[in-house]
């Protein structure tokens, strides 16, 4: 906890010590190591994805906790091999980027079917993997903001993942054809056993008001999250709320007043905790993403990402370039403090 509150500097105070009230803990379905006892057993999802899901939530140095660490690559499709591997050429190898998620004591790692399918029988019964079968890409020009398929479910299956993962770009034109695709895609994985993560984004240049980037808000995001759990996604992968009231300002769709008076506040906690709530209180598990690399300030930012993810209520972090894009033991170090914080009993559920 020294290196922790240390880390949070002048938060310390005001992230540990918050408490919700406008959505109390006692209302979630909070993580633990009998979640999908507790949880998932409950709900339509075959054997096998129960299994798949246990398997997941016990593996790496979070194992047993009921939180998830997970290493996603897959930007290598959108933002180009160059731009997210130049920092460390060694991740331009599969390999490398397994190897990574295992010394960094991950539950699983994300990443394209490329990667995965390249080292495939040397690692999936090592670490689960969680193959990521839609992307955008930026070598079509211009550049057009869309999610392809670039594999099949049954791909996942052949080569022994454990889970599958994609991308909707809720609020963008082509986001019907999207969502009606991936829930097919994860009825699919449902029935051959594999746990379903969604990358639950959003894109619309209309979400951009001014100075305010509304894609950060907790109403809008949490709409996402919201769509997410109705075509079954398993676990929930939102960027961290940072404002609220995009409804309001962006001037369309439908939200309720006491979202902003009673069931949020402008503390941090709050805003992801309306982003639990959105996920049917936790049945679905949020975990956050890590964002970019920025250097000197990533262990400090990582830190405080999941502390604040915790406390809400979520299920974990997904961070990529924070970690990959410096030397391998810089990155085994972030993810290992990132699992400290879910490791530790002094951070508790606000």
């Amino acid at each position: 906890m020294t290196d922790v509150i240390g880390l949070l500097g002048t938060e310390a105070e005001n992230l540990l010590g918050h408490r919700c009230k406008g959505i109390p803990k006692e209302s979630l379905h909070a993580p633990g190591p009998d979640f999908v006892d507790r949880v998932m057993a409950q709900t339509d999802r075959k054997p096998g994805v129960l299994r798949n899901l246990q398997a997941l939530l016990d593996h790496g140095r979070l194992g047993g906790s009921g939180y998830v660490s997970i290493l996603p690559v897959d930007q290598g499709v959108e933002h180009s091999g160059g731009a997210s591997f130049a920092p460390n050429p060694s991740y331009f190898d599969p390999e490398n980027i397994v190897k990574l998620a295992i010394e960094g004591g991950c539950n699983g790692v994300a990443s394209t079917l490329g990667v995965l399918g390249a080292v495939a029988r040397k690692y999936a019964h090592k670490i689960p993997f969680i193959l990521k079968f839609n992307h955008n890409e930026f070598l079509s020009y211009p550049n057009t903001y869309d999610q392809s398929l670039f594999a099949g479910v049954e791909q996942a299956f052949e080569m022994g993942a454990c889970a599958v993962g994609a991308t909707v770009y809720f609020g963008s034109p082509e986001s019907r054809r999207q969502i009606w695709e991936v829930s097919q895609a994860f009825k699919r994985a449902h029935e051959l056993g594999m746990v379903t993560v969604l990358w639950a984004y959003l894109r619309n240049n209309a979400f951009k008001q001014g100075d305010t980037d509304y894609h950060l808000s907790a109403d809008l995001s949490g709409q996402a999250n919201h769509l997410a759990a109705t075509i079954e996604a398993d676990i929930v992968k939102q960027k961290m709320a940072e404002n609220n009231g995009g409804f309001n300002a962006v001037k369309f769709s439908k939200t309720h007043p006491k979202v902003y008076s009673e069931l949020t506040t402008d503390h941090p906690i709050d805003l992801v905790r309306y982003q639990v709530a959105n996920c049917y209180m936790g049945r679905a598990g949020l975990i956050n993403s890590g964002g970019e690399s920025k250097g000197a300030g990533d262990l400090a930012q990582a830190v405080r990402t999941a502390v604040i993810n915790k406390r809400a209520g979520g299920m974990g972090l997904i961070s990529g370039r924070k970690a990959f894009q410096k030397p391998m033991a810089d990155g085994v170090a972030l993810l290992h403090a990132i699992q400290d914080v879910y490791l530790s009993k002094d951070v508790t559920i606000a």
